[in-house]
């Protein structure tokens, strides 16, 4: 038997006094409310302890994962299909970087998008990610630590919505916590939860384009 449920789970808000797009830069940690956020995350599942923990290679997210691995005795595996989308505009401010002329060529297509890894490459691998989390374990519930755009793609995949959308539409806040589950031989969404809503107020999200 695979898997009984998959998790996947937003990483806490990010240390960000410059407020920039961090992206795939390194060295971009978990600020002190984002460690609070992660800790809501993991305490959430008290009644359902996962069986398995895998986690994007990115600090924030590993630093997201911890949480879950010292409370539930499990050792954080790495995986690269988890990771936030490479981005033309890392380490800038968006909205001025836009109105560059020099960054306009990159701005052609925004339903792709065409300043970084195409909505269907992302889809792809993070569905891959999802398929081989079910068939790791015999039984149980599995987290994934991801980012919000990886996650969204999963959930319009799984929900049959096409992957070209409004960023400010996206449902995915910070250790925001979406469940799935294979029914009929396809993956749907179960659940979504918010463990730290309470934390949202305080904190800066500044979610990938």
């Amino acid at each position: 038997m695979p898997a009984d449920r998959i998790h996947l789970v937003r990483h806490g808000e990010v240390h960000n006094p410059d407020r920039v797009l961090y992206g795939r830069i390194p060295g971009y940690r978990l600020s002190e409310l984002g460690e609070r956020m992660a800790d809501a995350a993991a305490a959430s599942h008290a009644a359902h302890p996962p069986v398995r923990l895998v986690a994007s290679p990115l600090q924030r997210t590993q630093e997201s994962a911890a949480p879950w691995a010292e409370r539930y005795g499990l050792e954080i595996v790495a995986d690269a299909d988890l990771i936030e989308p490479h981005n033309r505009f890392e380490g800038t401010h968006v909205r001025t970087a836009i109105r560059d002329v020099r960054n306009w060529p990159y701005l052609v297509n925004p339903w792709r998008p065409s300043w970084g890894e195409a909505f269907s490459s992302i889809a792809e691998r993070m569905m891959r990610a999802v398929d081989t989390a079910w068939n790791s374990v015999d039984t149980g519930e599995v987290v994934l630590v991801s980012h919000q755009l990886p996650i969204w793609m999963v959930a319009r995949t799984v929900a049959r919505q096409r992957l070209a959308h409004d960023p400010r539409a996206r449902r995915c806040t910070l250790s925001s916590i979406t469940s799935l589950e294979r029914r009929d031989g396809r993956f749907v969404e179960v659940d979504y939860q918010e463990p730290a809503r309470d934390l949202l107020a305080q904190s800066t999200d500044l979610g990938a384009v």
